[in-house]
């Protein structure tokens, strides 16, 4: 199987930074996964060995032990021209529910008027995907999700907000994505998400990986009422699909 090029350079003396050519691409996505899998189970199964994945990169560092670039590096680039095929995690499809009431939607009408279309035109492109999860980070369980319909590309708010709420479901640019706690933001915020994306508390914290896939559906605000009394009491589960059964 022909992979794609990497890149490796130090990234502090713990850590080492992999790169893969600069592309929004699954094909790419693939390989940094399946890659840190191989990593995983078999090149560096010591649990000092922590892997980070995002878009073109793979972020590998040791907890405890610097890291010899020049040792590793060798043993990187033959552990990538060896890895074959490995069996991925399950991954799944999580179906997403999300309120677009006005109150919520806080840039519903100004996307709309921006890109001349109608609310619920806005609604059904938004709802239309299978977006991929390319990354997690800048909150946890902030999720960067690729395969917004170019119809609903928007750029950044000029003049980002002091404070967006949990559950905040924005568009900028090329992405989608939904604010996992409370923060300062930059993006066009069109609804929220009655699900809980990242809970502390829990084993796993984000219950969503990369390289799973997201599709919102449109729900009225008595079911987004409904759905966040039934998350805080923990009876509320997000719908799943496995998707590489």
């Amino acid at each position: 199987m022909n992979s794609p090029p990497i890149t490796v350079k130090p990234f502090g003396a713990h850590a080492i930074l992999v790169e893969w050519p600069n592309e929004v691409n699954e094909n790419i996505l693939e390989s940094i996964l399946r890659f840190e899998s191989f990593l995983s189970d078999e090149a560096l199964r010591d649990r000092d060995w922590e892997m980070v994945t995002s878009y073109n990169s793979l972020l590998i560092t040791n907890r405890k032990k610097q890291i010899d670039f020049e040792r590793i590096l060798k043993s990187i680039l033959k552990w990538y021209d060896e890895v074959r095929e490995t069996k991925h995690p399950d991954r799944f499809l999580w179906r997403l529910p999300v309120s677009y009431d006005l109150d919520f939607g806080l840039d519903l009408q100004e996307v709309a008027t921006k890109l001349n279309k109608t609310i619920p035109e806005i609604i059904a492109l938004h709802t239309a995907p299978m977006y991929t999860v390319y990354g997690i980070g800048f909150l946890p369980g902030f999720m960067y999700l690729g395969g917004l319909e170019k119809e609903l590309e928007v750029p950044r708010k000029a003049t980002p907000r002091m404070k967006v709420v949990k559950g905040a479901v924005g568009i900028a640019g090329k992405q989608a994505g939904i604010y996992p706690q409370e923060s300062p933001g930059g993006w066009n915020i069109i609804g929220n998400c009655s699900v809980p994306i990242f809970d502390a508390t829990k084993e796993s914290p984000c219950f969503v990986n990369v390289g799973d896939k997201i599709q919102f559906y449109e729900i009225s605000r008595a079911e987004y009422d409904l759905h966040k009394i039934e998350a805080e009491v923990g009876i509320y589960k997000p719908e799943k699909i496995k998707i590489n059964a």
